[in-house]
């Protein structure tokens, strides 16, 4: 490929897009709750471009818009603070851009495949949400498991 040349990104491909939690725990034994984290705000969407099988699923490489520049980032971040796991058709050419250059293959999986992943990262992130922290939650509790949990 010369200079002038640059390879384009598909038009559309299937990714794992999910939400970061609101608040997480925080700290010795979970007692102190922050808002989102250090790369994204709360609620924000991500990208999912890969994960870690060999390590269970616990780290995800994302993309999404960051905390204090706006500017969409790629990083590396916890399953348990995401929530909300569903396959989305992804037309943005900076996020497909993005994902062809972390290089991560995992930008055209097909619909079915992405479904299948976002099942199994829901299932995986809420489970290690819960078992994160030994200890009991901290009274009063806003983080994810509270707030979606509680009754009314």
């Amino acid at each position: 490929m010369t200079d002038g040349e640059r390879e384009t990104p598909p038009e559309q491909a299937w990714l794992v897009a999910a939400n970061v939690v609101r608040w997480r725990r925080y700290g010795d034994g979970g007692q102190e709750l922050r808002p989102g984290t250090k790369s994204y705000r709360g609620g924000s969407k991500v990208h999912v471009v890969s994960t870690y099988p060999g390590m269970a699923h616990e780290q995800l490489t994302t993309i999404g818009r960051g905390r204090h520049t706006g500017t969409y980032i790629t990083i590396d971040m916890a399953t348990r603070n995401l929530h909300t796991f569903r396959a989305v058709p992804v037309h943005s050419p900076t996020v497909l851009r993005l994902c062809e250059e972390a290089g991560a293959g995992g930008c055209r999986p097909s619909r079915q495949d992405a479904e299948e992943l976002a099942v199994l990262l829901e299932r995986l992130a809420a489970e290690y949400r819960t078992t994160s922290w030994g200890s009991p939650h901290p009274q009063p509790c806003r983080c994810h498991e509270c707030l979606t949990l509680s009754p009314g």
